[in-house]
Order: C-alpha cells, then structure tokens, then sequence
C-alpha cells in the first residue's frame, strides 16, 4: 500500500511547494480546476523522480470530492496527508462566492477525508492571518456550527456579514469571516479525527510572493509588512516546510490547533503602541 498525499490546489505556488516536499516520502495527487494546469505540475513533479498524479475537482461539489478520493485511492494506494490548500483571495470572487469555495469547500475535503482516515493520517487546512483579524462580534458562530448540514444558511450568513462594510471591502471581510471559519472548523473537527487515530491542523499564512499574494499586494498584503518583524513577503518553500511538516508523521500530538506563519504581522500589530524606537533609526 502505498502512502499518498493529496494537495488541493496542487497547481498554486503553496501547494506545487508543498508537494515538492513531501514528495520526498510520499505518492502525490494534485487536485485543482484546471486539468492543463495540473498536467503541467504533475509532469514538473515526475522531472524530479516524484511520484505524481493529478485530478480535476471542485470542492464546492461533494460528489466531485467523493469522486477525487476514490480516483487517489484507486489501486490500493491509501491517502495518509491532505493539505487543502485550494482557495480563492478576496479579489477572485463575490463574498458568495468566497464563502462557498474557502467555507463550504473546506467542509467538503474534512468530511470525505473523515470517512477515509485511519491512525497517523493528517488533514492540513489553509487558513489565514486574515482569520485572525476578524473581530469575535461579527462572526456568525451560529452559521459555522451550521455549515456541514445547512450550506445555504453558512453561505447566506457570510453575505450578511460582509455588508457591514463599505461596497469595496465586503469581499475581504467574507475572506475574513471564511478563514475564520477554517480556523474554528479545525478545531471542531479535533476530536472526530482523533476518534480515527488522526489529526487536524490549520495553517494560516500572511503575506506570501504567490500568484494569490501578489494579486492581493495592492489590496491589504503589503500593509501587513508595516507592522510585521520581517519586511518582505514570504516564500512559498517558506510555508510550504510548516505544511508538510504539519501533514507528516513527526508532530503526532498536534491537533486541532492553527499555526500562524506571518512573519510577525500580528505581533506587531498588537505591540506596535508599546515599542520603542530603534535607537540606530534615530538621527543625532
């Protein structure tokens, strides 16, 4: 039986990385929407003596991630690691539209990934700083409890929420609210994964040089630099080590928890007001 790991947006920056990595010790299936962009990266992954092999899915659709696990496992092969790392940016979608592929699509890859795990598998999620941003009062808990049974009601609820904001920035408020949700649906998932012998953890990045990061670079990505401890964008072999390590074998007693991989942004953020100057950038 041969130890597989499925990488949801294995075409991306993050996930391509990733799969590099694991690679190493592992069988990979790449999912992602585009089959071109798949057989590409599938073909870069067997130029460095990886096993690979790659599916179109869309994770919003149940059956198409049904379908996904299936065609990982054909032939006897066992998913031991998913790193969902599929996802859209505020600037890609509608809020509908992110809450229904970061929210519901998360929901989708845990509970086919749930009913497969067996003892030392390991879900990754991606989430991100920006699920951390979010203020406790405008997430709808009520709806996240809801997601797996209700998606309407989850999707609806996200919509809602984002209209606290101006026109312009409904959509990076639903991004928000939908990594916060990563980050709280990890958590809750814990204890079913653990019942399997299995773990769960989310990973939220910051600012990372992707085709995602950078489309978002004008949008709230670089703000980020102002107040972090590292004054550039991360790499993606950066985040790419935390999520392989989190989906590998090694860290057995990590579950249901998110690790936050920013580069300080948050740190500063809340420490920014008790700092004191750098006495080198004072001038004399």
């Amino acid at each position: 039986m041969t130890r597989t790991a499925l990488i949801t947006g294995g075409a991306g920056g993050m996930g391509f990385a990733t799969a590099r990595i694991l690679g190493r010790d592992h069988r990979i299936v790449l999912a992602d929407l585009d089959q071109d962009r798949i057989d590409k990266a599938v073909s870069e992954l067997a130029a460095l003596d990886i096993d690979a092999a790659g599916f179109a899915c869309d994770i919003t659709d149940r059956s198409s991630v049904d379908r996904l696990f299936d065609a990982a496992a054909d032939g006897g092969h066992h998913v031991r690691a998913v790193v969902h790392a599929a996802g859209i940016s505020p600037q890609m979608g509608t809020p509908g539209r992110i809450a229904r592929i970061n929210g519901i699509g998360t929901v989708n890859i845990a509970q086919a990934f749930l009913g497969r795990a067996a003892e030392g598998d390991a879900l990754v999620n991606v989430a991100s700083t920006a699920g951390h941003g979010v203020p406790k009062l405008l997430i709808p808990f009520r709806a996240f409890s809801r997601a797996e049974t209700d998606p309407g009601a989850f999707e609806r609820a996200i919509v809602a929420r984002s209209k606290v904001a101006g026109k312009k920035l409904r959509s990076g408020l639903a991004y928000g609210l939908s990594k916060a949700f990563v980050i709280w649906y990890t958590r809750f998932l814990a204890a079913d994964f653990g019942r399997r012998g299995a773990r769960v953890v989310s990973v939220s990045p910051g600012s990372f040089d992707t085709a995602m990061g950078q489309l978002e670079k004008d949008h709230g990505a670089s703000d980020l630099l102002k107040s972090a401890a590292i004054k550039r964008f991360g790499e993606p072999a950066e985040i790419a080590s935390i999520l392989a390590f989190a989906a590998s074998t090694e860290p057995g007693y990590l579950t249901g928890t998110d690790i936050l991989v920013d580069g300080g942004s948050r740190a500063g953020q809340e420490f920014r007001k008790r700092r004191k100057p750098d006495p080198a950038s004072i001038e004399r």
